[in-house]
């Protein structure tokens, strides 16, 4: 029996001792069989005519003679699994070296070309006998693996359900990935199974005990079973083999299953028609394999692939095109390794720069007691901040598992910036007569922070309520604005950045000088002029003198010509107050002149090095003019500034002559950088103090977002590079615009999805802050290095040198590059009806609105600087113009849930060699249904897929059974099986009803009514 029930399928039946079969009168039961062999004896019904036709057979072969052929045919199987007994433990990979030594001592392993997979085949049943007479089968293969060094059956993967044929061709074909053991000795059990109703079937893969066979569920009917080695199949002549189906116990036959490893080319035309013909009858595909492109999958390219992506999961299809050719497809998907790569660089990146504020801060010197008290407050918050990402960052070290965080894990503190469901879905598609092309899409869980959650709103409103505060409402500190306080940043950044590096430009100069290089000390002093230029410019600004004079103030023991009255009776900002001015402090956006400060001395300290610079370059002249002279020493004109600092150069060498001058403009900028970061550590206190805590927390919130956001940025960009290498339109345009980066948003305006929108809109807005190096690896490393700040994040990605090679010598030389991130979102679900009909939808029409401005400013951009040539034609420039005017109508028409806006802004992604990414709140069901219908609609499009084909293949594409072959009720990201759990049949979608209001107030009438007659 199949379960306990008394009204239950038959499986199979083994007579124990007595049965009687009884007639009653009763209308819902034809049969009733009586077991006599237990106590109390065990009652079976059959309900209906073919229950009694299922029953009648099985009691017809249940003989001693049948019995023996099982427990035959069990011991054959049992002795099949246990051959090569090396492992006691249930295992579906084996590790990589124990893999390797079993390949190379025991077993004989399949030879494939680098990254391709191992082995891919097709199926197909004939003279399939059903289990009841006049029968219309719906049958699907189950395909499972017993490996010869283990003791386990293993469910690896089934086909889809064809429907109404004894003759099924199957859609779905079956492709074991490169690392997984497959060696000749592996045996593969194909069996085929009867769904009565497709919606109730369900399919598992685990690991099975070796004793056990697969559940039989309710609705399905098992029918037969064969078992081959690999090697069998790949010795074949023709790489075929044509199976006999059985039942469980070897004797009967119930059909033929054909296997057939199949490869891109070896089908002549004149075979493509007769297929095309068998085909037509069941309107479904063949599978078959696909190669990758060129460049695609080179030896050299598989480090920098292999360091990225993990676990690809490939699916293989084969549709008809409208002219009755061959459409070859294959499906990936793959995790990647950057889901914690990139956090745990970022959150490094992160600690750093808080621990050099936190240090400044300490060294800004002695302040009076107010500021001193602030200084304080502000430091142990954000010690208690900096300890935070400590303790995240040794999480994030101790992970192990899965390169991806699962939706189910998204309210965890622990991975609260690690992305949520981060993949790549790649479509391979090859067609008879146009050139392969590859379609990528990042899919990914939007980018917000949903351990904070998002009661009070999300980024985008919690940033302008609180500059809101800060501009409106008193506080005991100075007032700058968020663009004084990011040239505060950059300033402090140019500050880190140039002072060690004009130092060792300095010390390379005196080195030329010492080996009296006239060639070398040319090129030393033209770089030492260009850094030390930009560190002069760098404090050329009004904010560096009214903070120093800010800093002035706050010091102790500072004595103001006029007294100052803080606001609200509390010691106030400190800022001076002019004689004309009244006593009230008011907070300030310039500070006014403080008559005991001399503003003149930042100039004479920050222009000193300038000075130094030109008695520098003065002597090398002189330096040079002599050596280059052929008798005695020409007198030059000098400035008379630098006339104090020069030497006689008929004594002494190049060295001792240069030396005093290098110390002096050491001593220049070492005297500029003290004031300087001090001044600036002042401005970061006051946009410290002035919102704690709220200030860090909505720091960390960022930091969350964007760090969320980064990780798949990275990824994508690494995967178009690697796609790209060998297209010079899309170098060049790489290096001189830049790369559109298009994020497809899936999210509500409704409840906490409106909180997510807006977190999401300002993560994948500060991405443009994001700028990718490209340089040459040096190592087996080549995960990407994150450095820079908050305001300026750099991405070094590491390529292999002979990829390395093929790149402009402008990305060569280090020139950053640049992305143009841009999203446009429009909610889909049942929750968007509600927001439309009820609610508001203002926040998705004015971030879909801002962004098309910058992707059209990226085409203007584009059209300036980019060759018209860059676009394949003429024709392609106008279809851009045509698709931008289309995307600005149907964002400026406010229609509802218009999904136009969604394929017209990624085909002008996909024209515009962008990358295309696709969110919801979790990368799962509607990220899911978009990239298949997008995938479907380029095959349509591009491809010309057959129209007759548009629904299957979607349907093919969309399967969970050909997709891993879990349940419905399973999670899909963490394989946990959940209770079925039965639909409640009179609850009809709202989001139907919610079209009418008389509609949904019958609705809530009838599902009351029937709610009451359910528990009368």
């Amino acid at each position: 029996m199949k379960n306990k029930t008394k009204s239950s399928e038959v499986c199979d039946i083994i007579l124990e001792w007595h049965c009687v079969v009884e007639f009653r009168n009763k209308t819902d039961v034809s049969v009733v069989l009586k077991f006599q062999s237990r106590n109390p004896d065990l009652y079976r019904e059959a309900a209906s005519k073919p229950d009694c036709e299922l029953w009648a057979v099985a009691l017809g072969e249940a003989n001693s003679e049948s019995l023996q052929n099982k427990i035959q045919q069990l011991r054959r199987l049992i002795m099949e699994i246990k051959e090569e007994r090396t492992s006691d433990e249930a295992q579906h990979f084996l590790p990589a070296t124990q893999a390797d030594n079993l390949r190379e001592s025991q077993f004989t392993g399949i030879q494939k070309i680098a990254n391709e997979s191992k082995l891919e085949f097709v199926l197909a049943c004939k003279d399939l006998v059903a289990t009841a007479r006049d029968r219309k089968l719906n049958t699907f293969v189950q395909i499972s693996v017993v490996h010869p060094a283990e003791q386990t059956l293993t469910r690896y993967s089934s086909t889809e359900i064809v429907e109404g044929t004894r003759d099924p061709l199957f859609l779905t074909g079956v492709t074991f990935p490169p690392e997984y053991p497959i060696y000749e000795e592996t045996k593969i059990k194909l069996t085929v199974y009867d769904v009565k109703d497709k919606s109730q079937d369900t399919v598992r893969t685990r690991v099975l005990s070796e004793h056990k066979e697969p559940r039989t569920d309710v609705g399905r009917n098992f029918l037969g079973l064969a078992t081959f080695k690999v090697g069998d199949l790949v010795k074949s002549k023709e790489q075929q083999l044509t199976l006999t189906l059985r039942t469980s116990d070897g004797g009967k036959t119930v059909g033929t299953i054909d296997v057939s490893i199949v490869k891109m080319g070896e089908i002549e035309e004149g075979e493509v028609d007769h297929i095309t013909t068998d085909v037509q009858g069941q309107k479904c595909a063949l599978v078959c394999e696909c190669t990758a492109p060129e460049g695609i999958s080179g030896k050299d390219s598989l480090p920098l692939l292999n360091a990225v992506l993990k676990n690809p999961i490939c699916k293989l299809y084969r549709f008809p095109t409208s002219d009755n050719k061959w459409l070859h497809i294959r499906e990936q998907m793959s995790e990647s390794t950057l889901s914690f790569h990139v956090p745990k660089e970022l959150i490094n990146l992160h600690i750093k720069e808080d621990m050099r504020r936190n240090q400044d801060l300490k060294e800004l010197g002695e302040l009076a007691p107010h500021w001193d008290n602030m200084r304080k407050n502000v430091v142990a918050h954000c010690e208690q901040m900096l300890n935070m990402y400590q303790d995240t960052l040794a999480d994030h070290g101790k992970h192990t598992g899965s390169s991806f965080k699962s939706s189910c894990s998204k309210g965890e503190k622990t991975l609260e910036f690690v992305p949520i469901n981060l993949h790549l879905q790649r479509m391979h598609v090859h067609s008879p007569r146009l050139k392969d092309a590859l379609y990528d899409v990042i899919t990914v869980g939007a980018p917000a922070a949903h351990y904070q959650g998002f009661k009070n709103g999300g980024l985008r409103k919690l940033l302008s309520k609180f500059e809101a505060e800060r501009r409106n409402t008193g506080y005991q500190c100075i007032y700058y604005s968020p663009e004084n306080t990011a040239k505060a940043k950059e300033v402090l950044s140019n500050i880190n950045h140039l002072q060690p590096l004009i130092s060792s430009h300095a010390d390379q100069l005196l080195n030329s000088a010492s080996q009296h290089s006239p060639d070398s000390l040319k090129n030393s002093l033209k770089i030492l002029s260009e850094k030390t230029e930009l560190f002069v410019h760098a404090f050329k600004d009004q904010l560096v003198r009214s903070a120093l004079l800010a800093l002035y103030t706050a010091r102790p023991g500072c004595v103001l010509k006029k007294p100052t009255v803080p606001r609200n009776s509390v010691e106030g900002s400190g800022e001076p107050q002019g004689q004309d001015h009244p006593s009230q402090i008011k907070r300030q956006n310039s500070i006014p002149h403080h008559s005991e400060y001399d503003e003149e001395e930042w100039d004479r300290v920050w222009t000193n090095v300038g000075k130094s610079l030109n008695c520098i370059i003065a002597m090398v002249d002189r330096l040079l003019e002599k050596d280059n002279s052929s008798s005695g020493i020409k007198e030059s004109e000098n400035d008379p500034s630098s006339a104090d600092h020069m030497v006689s150069h008929t004594s002494g060498d190049w060295y001792e002559q240069l030396y005093p001058l290098i110390i002096t403009l050491k001593d220049c900028m070492g005297e500029v950088v003290t004031r300087a970061k001090q001044s600036m550590t002042f401005v970061l206190l006051q946009e410290l103090a002035c919102g704690l805590p709220q200030h860090l927390m909505l720091t960390l919130r960022r930091d969350i977002v964007i760090s969320q956001a980064l990780a798949g940025l990275v990824c994508g960009f690494i995967i178009k590079l690697h796609t790209s290498l060998h297209d010079q339109g899309f170098l060049q345009q790489l290096h001189t615009v830049g790369l559109i980066v298009q994020y497809e948003g899936l999210l509500s305006t409704y409840s906490e999805e409106i909180g997510m929108l807006e977190d999401m809109a300002v993560g994948i807005s500060d991405l443009q802050k994001v700028t990718f190096k490209i340089i040459e690896a040096k190592s087996n490393d080549f995960l990407p290095v994150i450095t820079g700040r908050r305001e300026h994040y750099v991405i070094e990605v590491k390529l292999p040198a002979k990829m390395f090679e093929l790149l402009p010598q402008e990305i060569k030389e280090g020139k950053q590059l640049h992305v143009y991130p841009v999203l446009f979102n429009v909610g889909i679900n049942e929750q968007q009806t509600l927001a439309e009909r009820f609610g508001d939808t203002t926040l998705q029409e004015s971030v879909n609105q801002e962004n098309f401005e910058l992707l059209k400013e990226y085409y203007k951009l584009f059209t300036e600087k980019m060759p018209p040539d860059c676009l394949p034609n003429f024709q392609e420039q106008n279809d851009l113009k045509r698709l931008l005017e289309n995307l600005h109508q149907n964002i400026q028409a406010k229609k509802r849930k218009n999904v136009e806006i969604m394929w017209v802004a990624a085909t002008i992604c996909r024209k515009l060699n962008g990358i295309r990414f696709t969110c919801c709140k979790s990368a799962k069901d509607r990220t899911s249904m978009s990239v298949t219908l997008e995938q479907c609609s380029i095959l349509r499009d591009e491809h010309q897929l057959h129209k007759d084909f548009f629904i299957r293949a979607l349907d093919c594409m969309r399967s969970r059974q050909t997709q891993g072959a879990l349940n419905e009720s399973d999670d899909p990201e963490t394989g946990c099986l959940t209770d079925n759990k039965p639909t409640s049949r009179h609850f009809y979608p709202v989001a139907l009803l919610l079209v009418s209001s008389h509609l949904l107030v019958v609705w809530l009438i009838l599902s009351l009514a029937l709610l009451l007659a359910k528990y009368q």
